[in-house]
């Protein structure tokens, strides 16, 4: 479960899940003109085909992004069956208008505010069938109003949706990583198995919580997975293979709704840390800083790897350090920061800070997990020391008592920081929030910064 993308292709099952039809896998632009000449008709008002169009985009990509079918032992990403998902019909006529539609939005999703998963977005025909969700022949009442698409789309599913538009598009690789995750594993696989174990613990309480979502497979995580594996009958042995993988993917969306209208949704902030998207030369913003953050700690222990000041532009030197970091672990250097690039530098972080928990200057450094609301420890204990002196430069920022417990009053003081600092207000503090904190004591400590 990455970050939702566009898959270049996406297979379908000619039937209903358990019966014994064919699978047929086709480019994914061309599933959606198929499905769209199937359900709707072209001699509606364009805004109509729009919203059914988007919705039937999200719809397929939520089975997409949920592995759906994957995680129930299945070998095809939807159904044709209309009683499950979305009618498709093999060689059927393509409709010139709608076809042309769906090559100019194919890249484009429904999402809830605040969340990242492809809305779930349940629809019928609103005649014969009647559904929470979009009525087919009710958008053509609402564009015969005068409703755009987006607006249609906000009648059905809440004023709190938007579109995301001009995802990136990739193959559709099963997500379980070809090799079984044990004690002594590391990367955003363990990471991932840790966040979804803790939300599933929720539902079930007999699975201990894992209170640090580092990516390092350890002892307690060994723990979670061999309760996981008790409840639900597979083999305890403690070691993530194919079967627990997808055992825990399929709870983890029951839990959390996923595939149903009212989802409780994952948030960015979940995801963060996890790679998104391919980094290079001339990209700006918050996903290069991130990058250049773990750049910067990992250069300062490994001789072979350029040191960078973070400033969010991939220029020049940047592309130096990746390329440094891809000669280091024997990866292709092509100065991108492509997936296998970001795991290999998060898992040389998570070296660095499990043998040098301080940065030479003495700084304690950023522990490698987002640290929120409910967080508790030494790193919790440090971040509300460099609150506390982040507030004596910035006086709108409230001091925190200084307890080792992530409370409400350290995510107010928080969230006011990063509206001063202009860093996206989560409440959460990822590796740029804590760098910015950290730098901050530092020049108050050596009297740079004194207000």
């Amino acid at each position: 479960m990455a970050v939702p993308f566009i898959p270049e292709y996406i297979t379908v099952h000619l039937g209903p899940p358990s019966s014994n039809a064919e699978n047929i896998t086709l480019p994914f632009p061309e599933y959606i003109k198929n499905v769209a000449s199937s359900e709707i008709y072209p001699t509606w008002p364009e805004s109509a085909i729009r919203a059914n169009i988007y919705a039937q985009l999200s719809f397929a990509l939520n089975r997409i992004f949920t592995e759906y079918y994957p995680s129930r032992g299945y070998d095809f990403d939807i159904t044709s069956s209309t009683y499950t998902d979305q009618a498709f019909t093999p060689g059927r006529e393509i409709y010139e208008n709608i076809s042309k539609i769906v090559d100019e939005i194919f890249d484009s999703y429904i999402v809830r505010e605040g969340e990242v998963q492809p809305l779930f977005t349940a629809y019928c025909n609103g005649t014969t069938v009647t559904c929470p969700g979009l009525s087919q022949w009710g958008t053509v009442t609402l564009a015969n109003r005068g409703l755009t698409p987006f607006e249609i789309l906000q009648y059905y599913y809440g004023d709190n949706i938007e579109l995301v538009r001009g995802v990136d598009v990739r193959p559709n690789v099963a997500s379980y990583p070809g090799y079984p995750l044990s004690v002594g594993s590391t990367g955003g696989n363990v990471r991932l198995i840790q966040f979804w174990l803790n939300r599933i613990s929720t539902n079930y309480p007999s699975i201990p919580k894992i209170e640090s979502i580092d990516g390092v497979f350890d002892n307690v995580t060994e723990s979670a997975v061999r309760k996981f594996q008790q409840i639900f009958s597979l083999n305890a042995d403690g070691i993530v293979g194919k079967a627990t993988w997808y055992r825990i993917i399929y709870i983890f969306n029951a839990v959390k709704r996923l595939s149903e209208l009212n989802s409780e949704g994952i948030t960015p902030e979940e995801l963060e840390q996890q790679y998104s998207r391919p980094l290079r030369r001339g990209d700006t913003g918050l996903g290069v800083r991130s990058l250049q953050y773990y750049l910067q700690k990992v250069g300062d222990y490994y001789p072979t790897i350029p040191t960078i000041t973070p400033d969010g532009i991939y220029g020049e030197r940047t592309e130096n350090s990746v390329r440094a970091v891809q000669r280091t672990f024997g990866l292709q250097e092509d100065g991108i920061a492509g997936e296998q690039t970001w795991n290999a530098l998060y898992n040389a972080y998570l070296g660095v800070v499990r043998d040098y928990p301080y940065t030479p200057t003495g700084l304690r450094q950023f522990p490698g997990q987002i640290l929120r609301l409910g967080s508790t420890g030494e790193s919790v204990r440090y971040l509300q020391t460099y609150i506390n002196y982040a507030a004596d430069v910035y006086t709108v920022v409230p001091k925190v008592n200084v307890n080792g417990r992530f409370d409400m009053q350290t995510q107010n003081a928080v969230r006011i920081f990063q509206e001063v600092y202009g860093i996206p207000v989560s409440g959460t503090v990822g590796p740029l929030t804590w760098y910015e904190l950290a730098s901050i004591y530092e020049g108050v400590e050596n009297g740079i910064s004194r207000p």
